[in-house]
Order: C-alpha cells, then sequence, then structure tokens
C-alpha cells in the first residue's frame, strides 16, 4: 500500500464487471459471470466492506467463495487509497465454516498430502487477512463456525452481537483443528483454556467471547458499529495506522525490544508530520 498522494492502481471497488483484473488480480466471480459469493464494497472515506454474500448457505466456505475470497483479499492489498477494512456478512450468520462436503467428499480416495493440499488453499483465502498492513475489523453476527470462527480471528478487532457463537467444533466430529485456530485459541485462552475449547469441540457465546478477549464489544448492531469505528480510524494518517498496528503485532510476536526498537523509529518518523509540528509551534508559546 503506497501512502497518501502517491500514485495509485485502480481500486477494486472502482471496477466494473467488464473491468475483472487489478493489480494483476482476476476478479473470479465476475469473469465466470457467476453470482458473487464475496462483494467489496466501497464505504467511503478510505473504508472498505469485505462482505460474504452467499446467506443461502450461510456463507459457508466453498470453491468458488473460497477463490472470490483470496481474489477479494488481494485486490484490497493493492488499493492504496484503502485505510480500514470491514469483514461483514449478509444473513443471520456470520459463516458457518468450509463445506465439508466439497471438502472431505473425496477423502478416501485422496492421500493425506492432497487433501493437506485443498486444506492449504482454504486457509489462505482468509488468512491473507493477517498480511494485510491496514486495521480490519470482523463484524460478527449469528454462527461464526469452524473456519468462519478463525476468518474472525483473522482480523484485527471483532465487534459481536448478542446472538454470536463462535464455533471450535472440530472434535465434536473427529476433526483436528484447522486454519490457525490451535493458534488463535492459544494467544487468546492461554494453553489450557484452548486446549480445554478445542478438546470438547466447544463454542463461545457473546459474553463468553468477550470474557475471554475473543471480542472487544457486544452492540446490537456490529456492522454499523464497525464502520463507525472505521471511519474514525481511516482519518489517521494512513502511515501512522498502519505502524501502530505494526508495533501491536511486534509487541506479541517479537518481545519488547523488538517493539521498543521499531517504536523508535515510527515515533520519529511520525515527529515530522504537519500535526504534530502544529502542537509542537503551540507549546512554543509562552503561557498566560
Amino acid at each position: 500500500m503506497g501512502s497518501a498522494g502517491s500514485p495509485r492502481t485502480p481500486s477494486a471497488h472502482e471496477t466494473s464487471n467488464t473491468d475483472v483484473e487489478v493489480g494483476g488480480v482476476t476478479d473470479v466471480s465476475a469473469e465466470q459471470g457467476a453470482p458473487r459469493t464475496v462483494r467489496i464494497e466501497d464505504a467511503g472515506g478510505g473504508v472498505l466492506v469485505l462482505r460474504l454474500a452467499n446467506p443461502g448457505k450461510r456463507n459457508a466456505i466453498d470453491r468458488v467463495s473460497r477463490a472470490e475470497l483470496a481474489a477479494a483479499v488481494a485486490m484490497i492489498a493493492a488499493d492504496d487509497a484503502a485505510r480500514v477494512l470491514v469483514v461483514a456478512a449478509d444473513g443471520p450468520s456470520f459463516c458457518a465454516g468450509a463445506d465439508l462436503v466439497e471438502l472431505f467428499g473425496d477423502a478416501p480416495a485422496q492421500s493425506i498430502a492432497q487433501i493437506r493440499a485443498g486444506l492449504m488453499q482454504v486457509y489462505d483465502s482468509f488468512l491473507k487477512l493477517l498480511d494485510l498492513p491496514i486495521p480490519t475489523i470482523a463484524a460478527v453476527r449469528g454462527a461464526a463456525i469452524g473456519a468462519g470462527l478463525n476468518l474472525a480471528l483473522s482480523c484485527d478487532v471483532r465487534l459481536a452481537a448478542p446472538d454470536v457463537t463462535f464455533g471450535a467444533v472440530f472434535s465434536r466430529i473427529g476433526l483436528h483443528p484447522g486454519g490457525g485456530c490451535t493458534y488463535f485459541l492459544t494467544r487468546l485462552l492461554g494453553p489450557q483454556g484452548a486446549l480445554r475449547l478445542l478438546l470438547d469441540g466447544g463454542s463461545l457465546d457473546a459474553a463468553g467471547a468477550l470474557r475471554h478477549g475473543l471480542v472487544s464489544e457486544i452492540v446490537d448492531d456490529p456492522e454499523a458499529a464497525a464502520l463507525e469505528l472505521a471511519a474514525r480510524w481511516a482519518k489517521l494518517e494512513p502511515a501512522l495506522a498502519q505502524d501502530i498496528k505494526r508495533s501491536v503485532r511486534l509487541a506479541v510476536e517479537a518481545g519488547f525490544e523488538a517493539t521498543v526498537e521499531y517504536e523508535a523509529w515510527a515515533q520519529a518518523a511520525s515527529a515530522t508530520r504537519p500535526e504534530v509540528q502544529a502542537v509542537v509551534e503551540q507549546r512554543r508559546r509562552p503561557r498566560r
């Protein structure tokens, strides 16, 4: 992503059904002429919405939606004007997980390596959200099960409706967790809490998710609240927002010394910005 004022490629939301390539990435659904199961919407002011749009299947991730989701995330990554991303869904469910029939229906005739390769394609479709430098917010209502849970946890911040269910139900059907679920839950719940939830094939309601840090807030309309939050963050200098996000990730993954090292560079760079210098000039004036 470039800085404000730099030359920008056409954004994903500026393309039409006949213009299906942005930054070398093709919109799969537009190319095939099929109804889109994933859409990118422009909420204005640098805020984009990535919307799961297949409520008839409870937004389950199948072969088509997997490809569309991967393409959509790649388009957003190539959009220099994007400042904040909201991930939302049509219908009463956020995402009911992967389509198990499509994913594992041929498993008895496949090698473990072949099954794994198919799984990695599913994982990649939503885990690429982790690579976006801009802040991401998941607006979750209803069920977020399996891969749907992982999709939500791939976002930086999650807002939940009171009816939300976060389900790590893999072991209930004899399936090992996947898609980063073990990593996400261990980081949020600790080893003991993650192991218990995963062995039980358990779920968390809104109150439990808030208590354990899976969500930052419970709101009646998570999408409206997410858009309000995104609009506020989008007003920040893009480099500042992205540097703060990177600092937080370093704090989690790289430790104290790496975080302080990065903070020093990032804070030094931000000190040259006009808004900071305006405050400095105010402080120069003698108090009366």
